[in-house]
């Protein structure tokens, strides 16, 4: 079960051994040991922690969904938990994939949840800097790091270029659509997991980078201040996406408002037009005597007056901007 990765004197000396040769591996000053395990049951984690002196509340935590982003640092190791995200532009939400870390001095243990957590890319990055393994285990864990970082950075540009349709769908000649409001709601709802998980990088990031002994002698410390500048960029993102959000949300409400204000102004003015002939009418029809009873010109005088009046009233409403 799992993957494994055997580094030694600052190159790739093996891979794929079995899992029961790494407590041999651990042993040596000059090796450092990646082991990857996807899925696994308390049992599993049981045995590694016993191999490597992992604190029985790291393997808790590990075994736990849902934990925060967070750096625990023991006497013997550290536990870092952290989430790789991925936006589906078609729902507008939001894919998140949990994963732990167990890092000792010689040896980096990743503890996936899900396969969605694309180990394929962290192991790219290791591949693409052959010149940075001498760095042991702070190069895999800075691997690890900007494979996580980029996810919610990508992330981030993809809401926003969703966030940019909304916008140009508020102000544009298109009506507001259920379908409109709804997709407002998800990436609103993407946004708040998304700050949750990014929000805590912050502080991970910046534990690793006033830690001199995870990052070595030093040169790997531009590349962690790489990372960190990476998670402050999302971060803000984050922060003005959702102001952003939240400001469109409520353009969409003030304009639907809008709307019925002016939709109830024309049809009050309608019922008012039509409410003058239903009156002279009404009035012409009682059963006494009144000016021009039974002549012709009572029925011209009150046919007149309806078209003036009505005329009156159309012409004062559409100087309102009612019509």
């Amino acid at each position: 079960m799992g993957r494994t990765r055997l580094y030694r004197n600052g190159k790739l000396e093996a891979e794929g051994f079995p899992v029961a040769d790494v407590s041999e591996h651990v042993k040596d000053p000059s090796a450092v040991v990646w082991f990857d395990m996807c899925e696994p049951n308390e049992e599993d984690l049981r045995a590694i922690s016993e191999e490597l002196g992992i604190h029985e509340l790291a393997v808790e935590d590990a075994l736990q969904h849902k934990q925060r982003p967070k750096l625990d640092v023991y006497e013997s190791h550290k536990f870092l938990n952290v989430y790789a995200v991925r936006f589906d532009t078609g729902s507008g939400r939001l894919d998140v994939a949990e994963a732990a870390a167990f890092i000792t001095p010689n040896a980096l243990v990743t503890v996936r949840n899900s396969r969605r957590f694309e180990i394929e890319e962290v192991i790219r990055r290791w591949d693409e800097a052959p010149g940075l393994t001498e760095h042991g285990i702070a190069f895999l864990l800075y691997g690890l790091l900007d494979y996580v970082v980029d996810t919610h950075f990508e992330t981030v540009e993809a809401i926003d270029e969703q966030i940019e349709v909304l916008e140009e769908s508020v102000f544009g000649e298109r009506a507001i659509t259920q379908g409109d409001q709804r997709r407002t709601f998800e990436i609103r709802k993407s946004l708040v997991t998304l700050r949750r998980v990014v929000m805590p990088m912050r502080e991970v990031v910046n534990t690793l980078i006033r830690r001199n002994d995870e990052i070595g002698d030093g040169a790997m410390a531009p590349y962690y201040q790489d990372v960190y500048d990476q998670v402050l960029r999302a971060t803000e993102w984050t922060e003005s996406l959702r102001d952003l959000l939240s400001n469109i949300r409520e353009a969409h409400l003030t304009m639907q408002s809008n709307k019925m204000n002016l939709i109830m102004k024309r049809v009050t003015s309608w019922a008012a037009i039509i409410a003058v002939p239903t009156l002279i009418t009404g009035f012409y029809g009682q059963n006494v005597p009144f000016p021009g009873f039974e002549h012709s010109w009572g029925f011209w005088v009150s046919s007149v007056a309806i078209v003036l009046v009505s005329a009156v009233l159309y012409r004062s409403f559409r100087k309102r901007d009612w019509l």
